[in-house]
């Protein structure tokens, strides 16, 4: 969470969040360089700020799954209908946003103008998800208790037809991860669901700064197909939650369907037991949402493509030199400096444009640290430090070596910084709600015709009704984000029939 703004202040970023906070997040992102609307409608261009932001995450995530046994492998884009009707609660639930490729070639016809020419025998889907062609390889990989588990990651894009795009958030194209896994036993793939659940809450609060709440999904959200899917759900700036990572328990549904049976150790033929999970690119929104302020983004040092920027100030050519050369030595001494176990990520901008251009362009880009060094620093051997994290105008002066010395334990200090204010704004804005009445005016915006930013994360008694939990999302377009797990029974009464309810549940509006 960014510092608060004063109103009369003028900020790199218009309008600013109070004002419009959707109208901010796409500034944000189109000032940051993040990405851009694409000439296919739905689609997005990442920029290569924003894929260095992503290359970060995929990085970091495949080392946490390749620490837990996954291995990486690529499974086909289009995917045959008819691996689909297997499966029909599954493709059920997907059907609205699928693309289907029907034709093979193209044609120029009698008025010059290009058409499909060559009908599909069977017509194909462009991959929404894996699970279905995934299993058509499982089914003939696992033979035996002895093949298992089999725990498999693959990095790839997927196409969900997409009525109303918002960059990063919703779009027909995104890029993610999914995992998929065959175990022996029901407890194994339970176990393997949680596993991933607890691996993706430490992945987004220790490497991006972002807490989250974690627990299931109600019924009525569960992905399609699956037995049990376990959520984490992040706060952003205007008090919806966005869904940062799933991990669905499978049961045996999809090995049924895909055929993907074993000889377990008493010599019988099983079905499998499955699961699948995912991140996506959603996560590069959340994070704008979550630390954008109104001058752009601020990153986390962890998954910043540059950690460190250093600023030449040299207003004249004869100092140009020795500046540069000040420069370069400091982002090789740099460079050889760690943080987080990797090399720290060091650019000298070496663009022939003004100090203040430039300077402004690695605010709203969010890097977390930048050096000025001009002659009178050079005198000193000394440097200019300003930290993202902190107001715009503040800077420090500092030596050169106590800065090569002490710059791991600056980044260290911004990241914890941005999860305290992060976490610190999601405990003010989480409240436990213990009447029908104060639900309905938490959710209810004063201003109906242009709503301010309200609501929140609601911890709420409810008695397991599906009809209720329609209701509510009729009434006020709030849903239940996650039902938290077993350690937190706390018996009370439903606060909408008053029938008993064993534990709160998370109430939020979402993206």
């Amino acid at each position: 969470m960014a510092n608060p703004v004063d109103p009369s202040a003028k900020t790199a970023i218009t309008p600013r969040r109070d004002e419009d906070f959707p109208e901010w997040y796409q500034q944000v992102i189109r000032a940051a360089e993040l990405a851009e609307p694409s000439d296919v409608r739905g689609c997005m261009v990442i920029r290569p700020w924003g894929y260095g932001i992503w290359e970060n995450m995929q990085r970091q995530l495949d080392s946490m799954f390749r620490a837990t046994g996954h291995r990486n492998a690529y499974f086909p884009l289009f995917i045959p209908l008819s691996y689909f009707a297997k499966e029909a609660e599954h493709v059920e639930g997907f059907a609205k946003e699928c693309a289907v490729v029907t034709h093979t070639r193209l044609e120029v016809d009698s008025d010059g103008k290009m058409k499909p020419a060559s009908p599909l025998t069977e017509p194909l889907v462009i991959r929404p998800t894996s699970e279905t062609i995934i299993g058509a390889s499982y089914a003939r990989w696992v033979q035996s208790y002895r093949d298992l588990p089999l725990l498999i990651n693959q990095w790839a894009n997927v196409v969900r037809w997409e009525m109303r795009p918002r960059l990063f958030l919703r779009t027909t194209e995104f890029l993610w991860q999914e995992g998929h896994t065959v175990h022996e036993t029901e407890g194994e793939a339970l176990a393997e669901a949680k596993l991933i659940l607890d691996l993706y809450e430490r992945f987004v609060r220790d490497h991006l700064a972002v807490p989250v709440f974690s627990g299931e999904k109600s019924e009525s959200e569960r992905f399609p197909g699956a037995v049990q899917t376990l959520s984490i759900e992040a706060m952003v700036q205007d008090r919806r939650a966005i869904q940062a990572g799933t991990s669905h328990f499978l049961g045996q549904n999809f090995a049924r369907a895909s055929g993907i049976q074993f000889q377990n150790r008493e010599g019988r033929q099983e079905f499998g037991w499955t699961t699948s999970w995912g991140m996506t690119t959603r996560l590069i929104g959340t994070l704008v949402m979550m630390h954008g302020d109104d001058d752009g983004i601020i990153l986390p040092p962890r998954i910043a493509p540059t950690q460190i920027v250093i600023l030449p100030v040299a207003t004249k050519e004869e100092s140009r030199p020795r500046i540069m050369e000040a420069c370069d030595s400091l982002a090789l001494q740099l460079r050889g400096k760690y943080f987080a176990d990797l090399p720290l990520e060091v650019e000298v901008d070496r663009r022939d444009l003004g100090g203040g251009v430039k300077n402004w362009e690695w605010i709203k880009k969010g890097v977390p640290v930048r050096i000025e060094i001009g002659p009178r620093d050079l005198e000193k051997n000394a440097l200019v430090i300003s930290r993202r994290d902190q107001p715009v105008k503040i800077k420090e002066s500092m030596s050169i070596q106590e800065f090569v010395a002490t710059a791991p334990e600056i980044l260290n200090s911004i990241q914890q910084n941005l999860l305290e204010r992060a976490r610190g704004f999601r405990e003010a804005n989480t409240r436990k709600i213990d009447s029908k009445e104060e639900f309905y005016a938490f959710f209810t915006a004063k201003n109906s015709a242009k709503p301010e930013i309200h609501g929140g994360f609601a911890l709420a008694h409810w008695n397991g009704s599906r009809e209720i939990e329609e209701q509510i999302k009729n009434d006020l377009k709030v849903t239940i984000r996650v039902i938290p797990l077993e350690d937190s029974a706390e018996p009370g009464r439903c606060i909408f029939t008053g029938e008993s309810s064993s534990r709160r549940v998370v109430w939020a509006k979402s993206y």
